[in-house]
Formats: structure tokens, sequence, C-alpha cells
């Protein structure tokens, strides 16, 4: 651990015991994401399709038959609705950088129950002025976090963002590809021959995740895998 690293958990500490976590799902004292509000998750469930991991009783669905993804697959731990999506827009934007903990805990819990096929995690990366905005990686906290409890390496330099890209949530289908297209880099010699599994916070479209995926494929990536905690549909 690093003297800077050693100081930020001290100081953490110290300010928890002087302003107790609060759960960001419904504001109780003692805990950032407390058992009630976890028990109110909207898990997603299967049968899944094979590929995108949405909820389909064909397998492959029908979209990812007409238009399959350019990843091996997506998979999230719940839906982007209740307690869950409270917890990640105060962990993405009101800087509650602790919620990193229960949230790689249900990460965590879900490859447990849901192998996937992973001997590195890398985490979709910033630009570098959302980067110095934000002042941190979401999920880079979530991709640190599950390694150490899954034992899982973190190659976070694995992949950079080479520009910034609209939020694909306003765009058409294809637009969104062509918004985040050559917008990320593979580098590195540790993803060459790897089973990498992507992790982020939120997947909307899985655009994104796609174009990641590609970038990595180019730099000898075995397969690619995304771990997300929520889906947006």
């Amino acid at each position: 651990m690093s003297l800077r690293q050693g100081w930020r958990e001290a100081k953490d500490s110290l300010l928890d015991l002087l302003f107790p976590p609060r759960c960001a799902g419904c504001g109780r004292s003692g805990s950032w994401l407390c058992p009630a509000c976890i028990s109110e998750i909207e898990f997603i469930e299967p049968p899944l399709c094979s590929r995108c991991g949405l909820p389909s009783v064909e397998n492959p669905c029908l979209s990812c038959r007409i238009d399959p993804l350019a990843i091996d697959g997506i998979r999230g731990v719940g839906y982007l609705r209740g307690p869950l999506k409270r917890a990640i827009y105060q962990f993405k934007y009101r800087q509650k950088r602790k919620l990193a903990l229960p949230l790689a805990d249900l990460m965590h819990h879900y490859l447990l129950e849901n192998p996937l096929p992973a001997d590195l995690l890398v985490p979709v990366p910033l630009h570098l002025d959302r980067l110095g905005e934000r002042g941190y990686n979401q999920a880079a906290l979530l991709a640190w976090e599950l390694s150490e409890r899954s034992g899982l390496p973190v190659e976070e330099g694995g992949l950079v963002r080479v520009r910034e890209t609209a939020p694909q949530v306003v765009l058409k289908a294809e637009e969104r590809r062509k918004n985040v297209r050559g917008a990320f880099r593979g580098q590195g010699e540790r993803l060459n021959d790897r089973q990498v599994l992507l992790i982020d916070d939120v997947c909307t479209t899985g655009t994104t995740l796609e174009a990641c995926a590609e970038a990595l494929y180019e730099k000898g990536a075995q397969s690619v895998w995304a771990l997300v905690l929520a889906r947006e549909t």
C-alpha cells in the first residue's frame, strides 16, 4: 500500500467515525447500502440470452441473431431501478467512493453464482477530461474492489479512451456505433491471449462495451466478456 493510499484510508476511517455512513438507497445510518435496500434490488434472472444477457426465452435472442454483438457476452447484476439506481448515482456523481465496497460485493456474488471466463479485469476508462472533472473512474474503483474479492488481477491501463463521446442514451442505434467507433485503444502486452472481463457500472445499449471489446481483441485478447452493475432497459 502506498503512503498516499494509506493516508486516504486513514482519513476515510476517521470520517466514518465522525460522520457514520448512510445507506444510498434509503438514507438509514449504519451502512453504505443496507440489507433492506439490497433485498429490493431487481436482479436480472434467467432465462437470458447467452450473448447480450437480457431476458429471453430464445437463445440467442432475436436481436442478437439479427445483429450479433461484437463481444463474447454481457452480464448485468440488476436493473437500473430503485435502490441500485440511487446507489449508482451517489457513487458516480456525489463522490461516495465508499459505495464501491458494497457494489463490488454484489458483482462478486454474481460471479460466484454465474462464473464467467476471466483471468484479467479491465475497467472501462473515462476520457482524461472527464476523469479530471470527477476525480476518479467509478469503473476502476469497482474493478479494484472486485479484484480483492476474486483474486483476479486488474489491468487499469490496458484500455484508454482516446476521445470523449456523447451520451449514448440520446442517440439512435447507428449513431451510437459511430459515436464510439475508434474511441478506445488497447495498450500493453498483458492483454495478449487473455480472457478479459470488462467492468463498468451501467450498460445502456452495449455499444460502448462492444467498442472496448474491439480494441481489446486488436491487442490479442482471447475473449472479452463484460460485467456491469446495472442494465438500463
